[in-house]
């Protein structure tokens, strides 16, 4: 299977190029800018045809969250009609698209795990850029698959878990919210269950569950307990260490919103293709293990 996937230099991008290198049977083409510019519609579609994809995964995004406040017109152009237009794109030639979306799309309101079904409601302009993009990209294809996913880190790009060791190398404490809770989930188990469909669509031509689907990791925390297990795994391996001290959002005001509740129920992707992302700790301990030379 030949997959074209969008954000050369993305988290997930970076992470399924090194899985799929596993996958014999698998042949992932990364593009980007300048061939494909998602603010530049134009450049899309016959980037993608000359790509002769399979499977087009849509991963490119406007991610600043607090500068897309401010620049709500660049984050929508990326995220609604950029993302329509790669649909679109795969559509024109009979391909199937799975475009990666975000917790973001919920208010954050309760303590329950959100499932598919939940009534979305986003409290940012990146968290509406983001809904308004699933639907950009459900009118475009009806073979499509919605992947929404949370708290995503990975050993490349910009990501909370770097951001904590990177603190940790000039500081003994780190202060960090204590009631936003959700899934910490690896850009490698994202890529492995990319994977995982990639393989389903390959041997079944027959699929027809396309709709929305979440995949994070097993297991919710909160980002402050998520810092102190990323500081204990670091110092196994001698790298930073800060020890955390947890604070309220009240005391740790941003641009824009976070959700309180960014917990997902992956039970409908487990259903049906069959693969569920490990537990969120032992995930983290190969990308620990990188980041500080350990692996």
């Amino acid at each position: 299977m030949r997959i074209a996937v969008t954000g050369r230099e993305g988290q997930v991008v970076r992470s399924l190029v090194e899985r799929a290198a596993r996958h014999p049977s698998v042949h992932v083409v990364a593009l980007g800018r300048p061939q494909l510019d998602l603010t530049r519609p134009g450049t899309i579609a016959e980037t993608i045809r000359a790509a002769k994809p399979d499977l087009v995964v849509s991963a490119a995004a406007y991610t600043a969250v607090d500068r897309a406040e401010d620049e709500p017109d660049l984050a929508f152009a990326i995220n609604v009609t950029g993302a329509g237009a790669i649909a679109e794109a795969a559509a024109t030639i009979g391909v199937p698209v799975l475009h990666l979306s975000t917790d973001y799309v919920f208010s954050g309101e309760g303590e329950q795990p959100y499932t598919e079904k939940d009534r979305t409601g986003p409290r940012s302009v990146y968290g509406q850029s983001k809904l308004d993009g699933e639907l950009a990209v459900a009118a475009a294809n009806a073979r499509h698959l919605v992947l929404r996913t949370a708290w995503v880190y990975s050993p490349f790009g910009g990501n909370f878990v770097k951001t904590m060791l990177g603190l940790a190398e000039s500081r003994d404490v780190v202060s960090v919210v204590s009631d936003q809770w959700g899934n910490p989930t690896s850009a490698f188990d994202i890529a492995g269950g990319i994977l995982q469909v990639a393989e389903r669509l390959r041997m079944d031509a027959t699929f027809d569950a396309y709709g929305t689907y979440h995949l994070a990791g097993t297991g919710d925390t909160s980002w402050s307990s998520f810092a102190r297990e990323i500081f204990a795994q670091s110092r196994r391996n001698g790298g930073p260490y800060a020890q955390v001290r947890d604070i309220l959002t009240a005391e740790y005001p941003t641009r824009a919103t976070r959700p309180l509740n960014s917990r997902l129920a992956t039970d409908k992707f487990f259903d049906v293709f069959g693969w569920r992302a490990p537990n969120w700790q032992p995930s983290l301990v190969p990308v620990i293990g990188m980041l500080t030379g350990r692996h």
